[in-house]
């Protein structure tokens, strides 16, 4: 089995709590592709994470986390900055981010600092999620999506408290457009996808994504399963399992880590039916995050979700 490498933002959330009754924050190694790196570790896939960490104490923690988690850091690189904060409030499960850090340690990684050799021997290549929003960290993602052989898997992950007004959501959704005319796979909230294309029935975004070139198109919708839309057919709702959620942090990064573990593992299926039991799986790997407190930590392994789900 080959590796993957996954492209993004590591950082650290700062989530709103409670301690002896006064308000505190939890601190929780975090990111999308940072889930995405460590929930592909967990399920059993070797994994790269290639990105740029801050020089601080906190940045320390999350290389150290990583390589206890087994998530290679072949290709990440130290900037001399501090390590941005994301500060998550909830209004039920789903947490509300606001960054802090400028300029962002996430975002300093430039495509001439890229591990092309790494990206160029990984079968997975992942890419998306704020990266996509720094010009340096954009072109890199270029670079990455250009050199890769291998299967190109996409996830936009949306942060709109990043997006300063109507132009800066226009350049988004072109760029979405650019990375999914090249993806084997993409992956997308519901939100994100009210968010690109306002008042569109995700069924509709879904279809839309395929004709730019995506092959596959998977839209998550929380406790209601996903939308798949794989190869020519018609676009099938799967249903999530019945959980009982205290935390959806994390929740959309593990479906793509159970999709891009499976990638690893079995490459493509042959057709739409193996695409909706590959998104079943990944709806209960999703389902036990939830149940479990926090992004990254919350990740399982295969024996877990078999414990927790049956076979």
């Amino acid at each position: 089995m080959g590796y993957a490498v996954v492209l993004g933002e590591a950082l650290v959330d700062l989530l709103d709590t409670e301690c002896d009754g006064a308000p505190v924050y939890r601190q929780a190694i975090g990111g999308g592709p940072l889930n995405v790196a460590v929930g592909v570790a967990r399920l059993g896939g070797a994994v790269q994470f290639v990105g740029s960490l801050g020089d601080d104490v906190l940045a320390g923690r999350i290389r150290d986390f990583l390589t206890a988690e087994q998530v290679g850091l072949t290709g990440a690189v130290t900037a001399a900055v501090p390590t941005t904060l994301a500060v998550a409030t909830f209004s039920g499960a789903e947490p509300d981010f606001r960054f802090y850090g400028e300029p962002p340690s996430y975002a300093l990684l430039g495509p001439d600092e890229l591990d092309v050799a790494l990206v160029e021997g990984a079968d997975v290549l992942y890419c998306g999620s704020i990266v996509l929003l720094a010009p340096t960290t954009l072109a890199t993602a270029r670079r990455a999506w250009a050199a890769a052989p291998g299967l190109r898997v996409f996830d936009p992950n949306v942060r709109p408290r990043l997006l300063a007004g109507p132009q800066a959501l226009a350049e988004l959704r072109e760029v979405v457009a650019e990375f999914a005319a090249g993806a084997h796979l993409v992956k997308l909230s519901a939100a994100d996808a009210e968010l690109l294309y306002p008042g569109e029935p995700v069924e509709s975004v879904a279809v839309y994504l395929r004709e730019l070139g995506a092959a596959t198109v998977v839209v998550t919708l929380g406790a209601a399963g996903a939308v798949v839309a794989a190869a020519e057919a018609d676009p099938v709702r799967v249903p999530a399992p019945k959980v009982d959620a205290v935390d959806a942090t994390g929740g959309g990064d593990s479906v793509m880590a159970a999709l891009v573990a499976d990638l690893l593992t079995d490459g493509e299926p042959v057709g739409p039916s193996g695409w909706h039991e590959r998104v079943g799986y990944a709806l209960r790997v999703a389902g036990l995050v939830c149940e479990r407190p926090g992004g990254a930590v919350a990740m399982p392994s295969r024996a877990e979700v078999r414990q927790r789900f049956g076979d």
